[in-house]
């Protein structure tokens, strides 16, 4: 396999973004994505000799950018649990200037973390924030924490320059939809960009059904009441969320529609768990091993032909069959898949 070629997979899509998740611990337990009853104080995560090193995902890294990668997303779990994950971000910057670096986090390390981080070469920050009511994002985020600490996190990331800022929430039925337009308001008056996502079937433990989603139509119907919107055009191909503005202040709020409007056929993104599997979709049952071929001696150009391999072969779709369901089933009824705290989301 040419790692300067430009590789697509079976449906022509190319790859250009992958999102690296550098530990699968975090220090919520949201009940979509890690719920307490199941992760609770005894559970086993992954011991650390287990996880990529940071010289393993950056010579990684440099072998997917010579297949024309574009972007790299950080991601876990919470990767600021990761101890000096800054200087992972500085050595993909040095060996890879033209990246685009981001990271997600649930912000409450950032307050701490976002001017080191800023320094050491991250380029953009997306930030998970549900609902702006304490009581709620309590029950949320499965640890008490306060919405008070995300927002701090926030502005010591405003503080250190990163803007916009991207805002992540899950729109769950009868548990934050009521509060969406509070959210609109607050990160529209601070020019930040708020994203609104379908609560998605990632996973196998987290009881999803169909019922407790809210459809992006019914989430631009609430908004566009009060803070009338239009759209706006894709950034590039790819750009998972559907744009709109605000028509009184210009600024952008996204919708990501993956059970009601799937978007798999412009699907770009490869992931990389904390373990070094290769996942072809968030949906994903299996992974390739790409660490037990590393340890074991294997060239760059050897892993270059395992990754341009699974990628020429891939035709994962999940989210547009899964819309070709005219009754969709339950969570319960599908086969065992990743969680998403392993691979991000």
């Amino acid at each position: 396999m040419n790692p300067s070629s430009i590789m697509k997979d079976k449906f022509n899509r190319p790859l250009r973004d992958l999102r690296v998740s550098v530990i699968d611990k975090c220090n919520f337990r949201c009940p979509y994505c890690m719920p307490a009853k199941i992760y609770g104080e005894g559970y086993s995560f992954l011991p650390n000799h287990e996880l990529l090193s940071f010289e393993e995902i950056s010579r990684l890294i440099r072998i997917f950018a010579a297949f024309g990668l574009k972007k790299v997303r950080i991601t876990g779990g919470e990767p600021l649990i990761r101890p000096n994950l800054e200087t992972l971000i500085k050595s993909i910057s040095n060996s890879n200037p033209s990246l685009d670096i981001s990271l997600t986090t649930n912000g409450y390390l950032l307050k701490d973390k976002a001017l080191i981080l800023k320094e050491f070469g991250l380029n953009r920050l997306t930030v998970s924030l549900d609902t702006l009511d304490d009581n709620i994002f309590k029950k949320m985020n499965g640890k008490d924490v306060s919405v008070s600490k995300v927002i701090e996190g926030i502005e010591a990331a405003e503080d250190a320059g990163f803007s916009p800022i991207k805002i992540n929430a899950v729109v769950q039925k009868n548990v934050n939809f009521h509060t969406i337009l509070d959210l609109a308001k607050f990160f529209d008056a601070r020019g930040h960009i708020l994203r609104f996502i379908e609560y998605m079937d990632v996973g196998t433990l987290n009881s999803w059904s169909a019922k407790d989603v809210v459809s992006a139509k019914e989430i631009l119907s609430k908004i566009g009441e009060e803070l009338p919107l239009e759209p706006l055009p894709n950034n590039y191909r790819g750009e998972v969320a559907a744009r709109y503005q605000y028509k009184h202040s210009g600024n952008e709020i996204g919708i990501i529609s993956s059970i009601t409007q799937p978007f798999c056929s412009d699907c770009t993104r490869l992931r990389l768990s904390p373990e070094g599997k290769l996942a072809t979709c968030l949906f994903t049952q299996l992974g390739t091993d790409l660490k037990t071929p590393m340890r074991s001696g294997l060239s760059d150009t050897e892993i270059a032909d395992i990754i341009g391999n699974v990628w020429k072969n891939r035709t994962d779709r999940y989210s547009e069959l899964r819309s070709l369901q005219k009754d969709k089933p339950n969570q319960t009824d599908k086969p065992r898949r990743v969680e998403m705290y392993k691979i991000g989301g």
